[in-house]
């Protein structure tokens, strides 16, 4: 993935790290809000969401072009510290999307992982390569911790746990704000309480809404809309 021509080329790439025929071409200005779009996701978002290497991949080569242009440019100009504010700013946002996955992995680790073996064939990864590595290494960590400080002094009926009924599950059920960036129809939304039935809403492109995430995390995965 290089930037060509003021574009940055932004490839799906599948779980063997092989890229797919689709690619797409941003500018960079497209580039860096694909990058916000994402961080505020994830960062609202109760769960890991899908991983987005590509996109993290051409920011840092667009952070690398525009330092090499910097160093050309002419020492007391003010365009010189606008755009090293700009490219602080990029990096603090690049920064805060990863340590936000990493913080949700740290968290939700065996469920992450128990997702990651059933998925299906041709279904996108939400870990990267490196994540993937990092989560596999933390739950093995974790697993070494528990039976060296604790597990191997209780008796032996007592000595094995499963982490995944020991750690917590994300709470889709939880609420969001969201911004709609596509006019949606017919959203089925579940009633709150037993005695209430279904119902369904239609978004209006622009509106805003506070909502149960379990409602729009499909809407959130395709783009339709946007946690604020």
């Amino acid at each position: 993935m290089a930037a060509q021509g003021g574009q940055d080329r932004a490839g799906e790439e599948d779980s063997d790290g092989g890229s797919s025929t689709e690619e797409l071409l941003l500018t960079p200005a497209q580039l860096i809000r694909s990058l916000e779009q994402a961080w505020l996701n994830e960062k609202f978002a109760p769960e890991l969401l899908e991983s987005r290497p590509e996109i993290v991949e051409c920011v840092v080569e667009q952070l690398d072009h525009m330092e090499a242009n910097l160093k050309q440019a002419k020492g007391g100009d003010l365009k010189v510290s606008v755009h090293r504010m700009e490219m602080e700013r990029i990096r603090f946002v690049l920064s805060s999307y990863l340590r936000c996955r990493l913080g949700k992995i740290e968290k939700f680790f065996p469920h992450i992982l128990e997702k990651e073996k059933s998925r299906a064939e041709g279904e996108p990864s939400i870990l990267s390569p490196e994540e993937f590595a990092f989560a596999k290494e933390y739950m093995a960590n974790t697993e070494t911790y528990l039976k060296n400080v604790a597990l191997k002094h209780m008796p032996p009926n007592l000595q094995k746990v499963s982490l995944l009924k020991s750690v917590p599950k994300p709470n889709l059920d939880s609420f969001v704000f969201l911004r709609v960036l596509e006019r949606q129809e017919n959203i089925l939304v579940e009633p709150e309480k037993d005695e209430q039935r279904e119902y369904t809403i239609d978004l209006e492109e622009g509106s805003q809404h506070l909502i149960r995430y379990r409602t729009v995390a499909p809407l959130v995965a395709s783009g339709a809309v946007q946690l604020i």
